[in-house]
């Protein structure tokens, strides 16, 4: 997903935020400014965070917010299941409170607050402008043996082991994968992190090799592009995922909520709009 000359100020007013350092700046606007035409967001903010760790050291982290939401849903978690299991469709529940769990994004998102994050549950649900598509997962699930799903924050990945119980309880010849970033990098689940909540109790935990907040093929060890490869059904949950992973000629499917400017132009929605959005695998000219 190409970065639109908005998207580029967002990026620097960020980094501006984070450190008013005016070498270090100058330093960020070169690297927006030679950015190449398939360069992504993700990938962008990946070399700021090489920039300021060769200048400052490594960042604070994100360690305290990570556990705190891995905790926070973590603690709603026999509540959250009972609610899907008695759901008319559990999986359709289950995805839609999957999609609630990408509002806990320090990437995109200014501030995050609990209360607001609590008060997705009660109207969660897929919209009727997504049934086709859903349709179209439910037959990639059915048809499909292996699941792969390419995981976004923390907090948000107690939710997307949840629906993998419940694909795994309605489509039993599906098997799972769950690709995690390689390092720290803002709120973004790890594999320390995923093991904390039992994610491997649902899928096999992979690494995608870098600390980068999307995901980026030629980046990635073996194990995990073997994984893509093999894949019969993706999900990739997130804006990053998605900036990263749109338009490589995969069948994907992305699940996310609308929170910033671009992605709300984008898609034509409100803030905070969960989407589900299938991209078909194409052939490009030789």
């Amino acid at each position: 997903m190409r970065i639109p000359e908005s998207c580029a100020q967002c990026l620097y007013d960020r980094q501006r935020k984070r450190m008013p350092d005016a070498e270090y700046l100058a330093e960020v606007r070169a690297l927006i400014d030679g950015r190449g035409e398939n360069d992504t967001s993700p990938v962008l903010v990946y070399r700021f965070n090489q920039a300021f760790a060769r200048r400052f050291g490594p960042s604070d982290g994100y360690a305290a917010v990570k556990r705190r939401y891995n905790d926070l849903v973590l603690g709603m978690e026999e509540q959250l299941r009972a609610r899907i299991e008695k759901a008319d469709d559990p999986v359709a529940a289950a995805l839609a409170f999957a999609r609630v769990g990408n509002y806990i994004d320090y990437g995109a998102m200014d501030t995050v607050e609990e209360n607001t994050f609590l008060s997705l549950f009660d109207h969660a649900a897929l919209r009727e402008e997504e049934k086709e598509v859903y349709d179209h997962f439910l037959a990639a699930c059915e048809n499909g043996k292996r699941f792969l799903l390419i995981a976004d924050n923390c907090g948000e990945i107690v939710l997307d082991k949840l629906l993998m119980e419940q694909l795994g309880r309605h489509f039993p010849g599906l098997t799972f994968q769950a690709l995690v970033r390689g390092g720290e990098v803002l709120n973004d689940v790890t594999v320390p992190d995923a093991e904390y909540v039992g994610l491997g109790e649902a899928a096999e935990i992979l690494s995608n090799g870098a600390a980068i907040a999307g995901t980026v093929y030629d980046m990635m060890p073996a194990p995990a592009r073997q994984a893509m490869d093999q894949a019969d059904v993706i999900l990739a949950k997130g804006q990053g995922n998605y900036e990263s992973l749109c338009g490589q000629g995969r069948h994907i499917f992305f699940a996310f909520l609308c929170k910033c400017d671009l992605f709300i132009r984008r898609f034509g929605v409100p803030p905070l709009t969960g989407m589900l959005v299938e991209e078909r695998k194409r052939k490009f000219p030789e």
